[in-house]
């Protein structure tokens, strides 16, 4: 979920549409909150181009779920489970009522920081997929990186999207390669696959 500067009062709320899967053509909601951008349906269709054979029955965590567009995107096209983490109350409702609208079983809404949540494992969670996708120019990609290696948030040969603004110098785990990279605009995308 991106950051913007468009003032609230100028925004409504907006919807996100799943590209593809069993709730192909589906809107969902959006709240207008201050700062969220849903990723661009360009950009998803790329993504899940790179993903086509690994979202299925995939564990997956969206560390900035923002609109939860990534994550419903996954549980379209039938990952086992969805886990969404987001800071804002607004949104993270907004999440919480789009996951009962389409009478989903195997999703939950975590209304924190990634970094808190990814800081202690204590229930050893592992994900096969991870979307970290934050807010441009706070410096958070790198720090949430280093903790979902340091703390065995991921499965052995976890697939991880990183979206961050294309100056920014991402230094990844020495056990991450790149699979996958395009640039979009402002935004670089980046596909790695863990190798334990």
């Amino acid at each position: 979920m991106r950051k913007k500067t468009t003032s609230k009062a100028n925004q409504k709320d907006g919807m996100i549409r799943i590209i593809s899967g069993q709730f192909k053509g589906r809107k969902l909601p959006v709240k207008n909150v201050t700062g969220l951008r849903p990723t661009t349906d360009r950009v998803k269709e790329t993504v899940f181009n790179w993903l086509m054979q690994d979202t299925r029955e995939a564990t997956v965590l969206d560390c900035f779920a923002g609109s939860g567009g990534l994550g419903f995107e996954c549980l379209s096209r039938f990952a086992k489970q969805a886990h969404f983490i987001e800071l804002d109350k607004l949104a993270a409702s907004q999440l919480q009522q789009n996951i009962a609208t389409l009478k989903l079983s195997n999703a939950e809404v975590i209304n924190s920081s990634a970094i808190d949540v990814l800081s202690n494992n204590k229930d050893q969670l592992t994900f096969s997929l991870v979307f970290v996708d934050p807010p441009f120019r706070k410096e958070l990609a790198q720090h949430i990186c280093e903790l979902l290696e340091q703390n065995q948030w991921l499965t052995d040969d976890a697939l991880i999207y990183v979206e961050v603004e294309k100056e920014l110098s991402l230094v990844a785990p020495n056990n991450w390669q790149i699979i996958k990279e395009k640039q979009a605009g402002q935004v670089l995308c980046r596909l790695y696959q863990r190798d334990n």
